[in-house]
């Protein structure tokens, strides 16, 4: 009787060895999933590294443009009421953002009709829009096709996996199916990670790009009512 508990015992012990010894670690899926899979892999690895290095770049580019001295429309409005248009130019470079890029537009324009003034800050503002933005579509693409990359990977392992079990006239151990379709779910994991990097990045970047375009908004204003000032 002890015999047979001890046997029992030690089956049992055997099982949880040889469930422990399955457990597969994320390389070891990867690397087991055939060259499709790894081939997929390693596209999805360079999409979320392309996409995490357009949104670092932007953010802080973004950042930057944002930084604006709350005295620099009263600095401007006063040298260009005391007629240093030269200082106020000066001014604007050494700011070096686009807001003091478009009130320098506009500066270089005073003299002329206030439509002219506005046209130019308009088209240089659209400029500044375009430099910030244009990175920015990348990312959105990204997020929409890293998970169809993915499901493509799925797609061929299930279709391999089926595949094995065709050629094998039905004699394939279900253990080696399962496991093939397990691992071809992970590009679909993957995929669907790269997305949603990708789509959270790009949908704060048009929320931060949407800010400071409405900041540029504001002063090129400020700057238009300085000149309708009367004398």
């Amino acid at each position: 009787m002890l015999q047979e508990q001890s046997q029992e015992i030690a089956s049992e012990l055997l099982n949880e060895t040889e469930s422990v010894e399955r457990t597969i670690s994320i390389m070891e899926m990867i690397m087991n999933g055939g060259a499709a899979g790894i081939i997929i892999i390693g596209i999805l690895f360079v999409l979320l590294i392309i996409a995490v290095y357009i949104y670092l770049a932007l953010i802080f580019a973004i950042r930057a443009a944002s930084k604006i001295d709350r005295n620099f429309m009263n600095q401007i409005k006063e040298q260009v009421a005391s007629g240093n248009i030269q200082g106020a130019k000066i001014l604007c470079v050494q700011n070096n953002t686009p807001v003091a890029r478009l009130t320098e537009k506009g500066i270089s324009r005073i003299g002329n009709p206030l439509e002219d003034i506005s046209s130019a800050i308009e088209n240089a503002g659209k400029l500044e829009v375009y430099k910030l933005e244009k990175n920015v579509g990348l990312l959105s693409t990204i997020s929409g096709a890293a998970p169809m990359i993915g499901f493509l990977g799925t797609v061929i392992g299930m279709v391999l996996a089926f595949h094995q079990l065709a050629t094998s006239s039905g004699q394939a151990e279900m253990g080696q199916l399962a496991e093939g379709i397990y691992l071809a779910m992970t590009t679909t994991v993957a995929g669907l990670i790269v997305g949603i990097v990708a789509y959270m990045g790009y949908n704060h970047l048009v929320i931060r790009t949407d800010k400071l375009v409405h900041l540029m908004e504001a002063n090129a204003l400020e700057f238009m009512d300085m000149l309708n000032e009367p004398s």
